[in-house]
């Protein structure tokens, strides 16, 4: 039956429904279980999963389980018993570092051992593409799709879900249109839409780039804070407009504008790190400390995208090795690395250092 939602749909369901504090049900081959977000978890529905029986637990990436010295027994991912007598706040504590420095003893912290992991795993999978802090109250239920159905909430099959959620959501051309810009009056603007409702992403052409020829190009992730308000602390506001400004003098470019804001953490959880930023840690310990990883930006995005639009090689506006890497891997000849040394102040120079230090990039 075509309108019956098929997996995708149903992934972008539970996103959308863990974002509000709405659980989901996870469905494995032998097992199920309900998850909701510990972000948006409230104190009722924490008393509702513990009236289910069982002993909930809120599941962490291995990088928060290392700052909470709890055992991630599971080796990618912790999970944490919640103590009978932990409220709501506790377990906001576990997911979110905030206030780690103000009271950093959660403990003891007990993690479970043994059984199997891949239900509270594909929850905090979830919860990062929602852009959510990434930990999940997860309990067990003993009927996944009696337990759904009684209460209507989202279920989802682990079988059908795991490749969705590690593999890049196809992408589609929608629109494209003529654009003067102070860069350059030959400028067009074409809109991708991936099949997953994710965001939207762009690509900027300059001129009519010869599709057999390596186009100058650049993949650049969105920076609210840099792009539009002019921040300081980063150098991605004079990168975007040194790149436009170099495609246009040459007369011919392409700019990916990527929707992976933060490297990929989303608006709000950036905002975290600059907050934990500002308590002393660098922007790869931030990261760690909210149960990331240094950068989870998917890259293979700008590479579907120059491959819609004809393009089999480039000369790559970059300092970060690893896009160049994930280029050549994807089919995507990178000719010519041409560096894009700009926007250094004093409010960012521990930051690029950090980015050269610790990521790689180059300068």
């Amino acid at each position: 039956m075509s309108l019956l939602p098929d997996i995708t749909e149903l992934l972008a369901r539970a996103r959308a429904d863990l974002r509000m504090g709405v659980p989901v049900v996870l469905q494995g081959e032998d097992e199920a279980a309900i998850a909701i977000a510990a972000e948006t978890l409230t104190k009722d529905r924490l008393n509702d999963l513990r009236a289910l029986g069982d002993v909930p637990v809120v599941a962490i990436t291995s990088r928060r389980a290392e700052t909470l010295k709890a055992r991630a027994y599971d080796g990618d991912l912790a999970r944490v018993e919640i103590p009978q007598d932990a409220g709501q706040s506790w377990v906001r504590a576990i997911a979110d570092p905030a206030d780690d420095l103000i009271s950093p003893m959660k403990g003891p912290l007990v993690s479970q051992r043994g059984g199997n992991a891949a239900l509270p795993r594909m929850a905090v999978r979830l919860a990062k593409s929602a852009q959510l802090l990434p930990a999940v109250v997860v309990t067990p239920v003993p009927d996944g799709a009696a337990f759904a159905l009684e209460y209507g909430l989202t279920r989802i099959l682990h079988a059908a879900a795991a490749a969705h959620l590690t593999e890049a959501s196809p992408l589609h051309p929608v629109i494209h249109a003529r654009l003067p810009m102070a860069a350059s009056e030959a400028g067009r603007v074409h809109i991708f839409r991936p099949e997953d409702g994710g965001e939207e992403h762009y690509a900027i052409e300059i001129g009519r780039p010869d599709r057999e020829k390596p186009v100058l190009a650049r993949l650049h992730s969105a920076c609210f804070t840099g792009d539009v308000l002019g921040s300081l602390k980063c150098d991605c506001g004079p990168q975007l407009h040194a790149a436009l400004g170099q495609m246009g003098q040459e007369g011919a470019g392409v700019l990916l504008y990527l929707n992976q804001e933060g490297r990929g953490i989303g608006l709000a959880n950036k905002m975290r790190a600059y907050s934990l930023q500002d308590q002393g840690f660098d922007t790869v310990e931030a990261n760690h400390r909210l149960g990331f990883e240094d950068d989870e930006r998917d890259f293979r995005l700008g590479s579907d995208i120059l491959k819609t639009m004809g393009f089999r090689s480039v000369r790559l506006l970059t300092n970060n090795p690893k896009k160049i890497a994930m280029m050549e891997k994807t089919g995507i000849a990178v000719v010519e690395r041409v560096s894009l040394k700009v926007g250094e102040n004093a409010y960012n120079r521990a930051y690029l250092a950090t980015k050269a230090a610790k990521s790689g990039h180059l300068f």
